[in-house]
């Protein structure tokens, strides 16, 4: 895998076909028959119903043309048991002892950055952090550039 590339689990396409079919069927008649009924409203210039609606069909749109380029351009990836960090991967990380007094260990999982979370434990293979993880195996140290510095973390475990 490169980690350069934009990718997406199973799930997160899956996700987003279902979205985008509900988007171009009912949604976009829904926001058909309402631009309809705004324009039977009279006077455009000053339709304020009008106006909203066509807004919406604007961000209709945009959805639908964003999704498409995300499951153009996206590789798509299933979980493959790796020992390596990948997109799919749940690593368990543990700052630096010297650093930290604390045993505490954080688990993440490595994602394309459209599924990126960070407060699910999402990280996105183009983040900083995502990036020093990417390619390494359990044992490992990384260490990555922050606005407060250099952070350092010891991989704990890799699936």
């Amino acid at each position: 895998m490169n980690p350069k590339d934009d990718y997406i689990t199973e799930e997160k396409r899956h996700a987003l076909e279902i979205e985008l079919a509900d988007l171009e069927g009912p949604k976009r008649q829904e926001v058909l028959s309402a631009l309809a009924y705004a324009k039977s409203l009279g006077d455009l210039s000053e339709n304020a119903e009008y106006h909203q609606t066509r807004e919406d069909q604007g961000k209709l749109e945009g959805r639908i043309t964003k999704i498409k380029e995300i499951l153009q351009s996206s590789k798509t990836v299933s979980k493959t048991g790796s020992d390596t960090v990948e997109i799919g991967s749940i690593v368990v990380v543990k700052k630096d002892v010297k650093e930290q007094e604390s045993n505490e260990t954080k688990t993440y999982v490595i994602v394309g950055s459209e599924e990126a979370d960070m407060s699910l434990g999402k990280i996105s293979n183009h983040s900083p952090f995502g990036m020093a993880l990417f390619g390494k195996k359990k044992g490992e140290n990384i260490s990555f550039q922050t606005p407060k510095g250099v952070v350092k973390y010891n991989i704990i475990s890799v699936a």
